[in-house]
Parts: structure tokens; C-alpha cells; sequence
């Protein structure tokens, strides 16, 4: 069976900015989800910020195995229904891979508990980022390091968790250096951020980052399936303990009444 993949674009750039639409006169997103097709194991769709739900009803992101989420300019006109709705699904344990301007993301923000706030120059700066974890799967067919000629600048302090594993760190023409490859788990969801993808530079068209965007999915993606018991939190009966007990004391829940959440 193939990974079902959704590139999630917010669309608003390549349909106000021509030096964007230039670029990408298809959208990011059809950019994007055309350089996954590649890979005959990938099956990949879209969706946008103007579409109903988002693109993202509840049917559909139960179908998706990894999303891709790319924003910049609106993250505030995603509404929140569909931010915990998402949330809900990486934790039952879709992937997720958060791209470039996706670190202000109300997604990401949620699922890191941090401000996600970092430094920044857009002046098409040489990018050079260097393969931190040469034998991650994400890294997988990468030389030491690869190059993007213009690139925006990210610097550091970026204001997240501690990652479980830095696959790139990248160094900028002008002298700083941002974490740009970073992966987390949250609940049983496998999460990737993946930093280069100013819209007013080609970055969606190097091979190079195309060949992480196509290992990052195989990356997410959890074999294993949906796990919704993840979210539940059961009242366990007395009589249902693993070892007799005897119940002590005052009780604020009677039998199979639900915990305050």
C-alpha cells in the first residue's frame, strides 16, 4: 500500500505576489506534491487555506497517513477546529512535516508549547546546510552538505523543545546558523520541521530538497496505523484492577463517570 500524503498550502502568495507566482505558477502546494509523486510508494493530494474546512475535514485526515503543512502570511485565518483537529490526528499518530514559515504555524505552536520564535533576514543569502545525522532515513541518498544559492535567513535562538534528532543545521552567507532539520513525537505522531522554502526563491524546485521532502514522508510515516485509544482516559472500575483491592476513602467519580478535562 502506498503513503497517503496531503501538502497542505496556505495559497495566498502565488495569487497576490508575481515574483512568487513566477516561481510556483501552479501553487507551492501542486510544487510540492508533484516533486512526492516521484515516488511510486507516495500517493499524494492537496489542500488550501480558501477551501471549505480548509481542505481538512475529519473524513479526510482520518485517509492521511502524512501531512505537510506549508503557511506565511494568514496562520491566523486557520481556525482552531481544524488546528485540534489535526492535533487530534498526530497524536493518534499521523505524521506530520511542518515547512519553512510553518514554525509560526498555530499547528506547530500547539504541538511544540513554545513560542517558535527565531531571527530572520530576507536578503538571498547563500544557504549551505550541513548533514548533521548522515545515516537518518531523512538523509538518505545526501552528500555532507548541499547548497541553495538564495535562500531567506533563519538564525538562532529558535524557541522549541529540544528535538529528538537534528538531521541539518544550516549556515548563512552572512554568518548565522539555524537548526534546520529537526524531528519530534508527539503522542504516537512522528513530526518533522524542515526549514528552507522562502516562496520568492525556486527552493521547492532543487533536487535536493525534494529528495528530503520524499524521505521525510517515508520518515512519518507510522506502519502501525491510527491509534485513537491514544486520547482516551478511562475510569478503570475497582473490580476491573489487575490485582484485588479493597476501594478506601471519599470519591469524587462514581463508576465509568468520565475525568474532568
Amino acid at each position: 500500500m502506498t503513503i497517503r500524503a496531503v501538502v497542505w498550502g496556505e495559497n495566498i502568495h502565488e495569487r497576490t505576489n508575481e515574483v512568487v507566482a513566477g516561481i510556483y505558477p501552479e501553487g507551492m502546494h501542486a510544487t510540492i506534491a508533484n516533486a512526492l509523486k516521484l515516488d511510486p510508494e507516495i500517493s499524494v493530494s492537496w489542500a488550501t487555506l480558501e477551501q471549505k474546512e480548509h481542505g481538512l475535514p475529519a473524513d479526510r485526515l482520518a485517509e492521511t497517513d502524512v501531512l505537510l503543512w506549508w503557511g506565511h502570511k494568514d496562520h491566523g485565518a486557520v481556525v482552531d477546529e481544524v488546528v485540534e483537529r489535526v492535533a487530534r490526528r498526530v497524536w493518534e499518530g499521523m505524521g506530520l512535516i511542518v515547512l519553512h514559515s510553518g514554525h509560526f504555524s498555530k499547528i506547530f505552536k500547539k504541538l511544540m508549547g513554545t513560542p517558535c520564535t527565531l531571527k530572520w533576514r530576507e536578503a538571498g543569502e547563500r544557504e549551505r546546510l550541513w548533514v548533521t545525522s548522515p545515516n537518518h532515513p531523512i538523509a538518505a541518498g545526501l552528500g555532507e552538505y548541499f547548497e541553495l544559492e538564495n535562500e531567506e535567513m533563519y538564525g538562532e535562538q529558535f524557541a522549541v523543545p529540544e528535538p529528538l534528532e537534528t538531521v541539518f543545521i544550516s549556515w548563512f552567507q552572512g554568518g548565522e546558523v539555524f537548526r534546520s532539520g529537526l524531528t519530534y513525537r508527539r503522542g504516537a505522531g512522528n513530526i518533522f520541521y524542515f526549514r528552507p522554502g522562502h516562496e520568492t526563491y525556486p527552493t521547492y524546485h532543487d533536487a535536493n530538497v525534494q529528495k528530503v521532502l520524499r524521505n521525510a514522508v517515508k520518515w512519518a510515516h507510522n506502519p502501525l496505523g491510527s491509534n485513537p485509544a491514544i486520547l482516551d482516559a478511562p475510569n478503570v472500575p475497582v473490580e476491573k484492577a489487575l490485582e484485588p483491592i479493597v476501594e478506601r476513602g471519599g470519591k469524587l467519580h462514581s463508576a465509568g463517570e468520565a475525568g474532568f478535562r
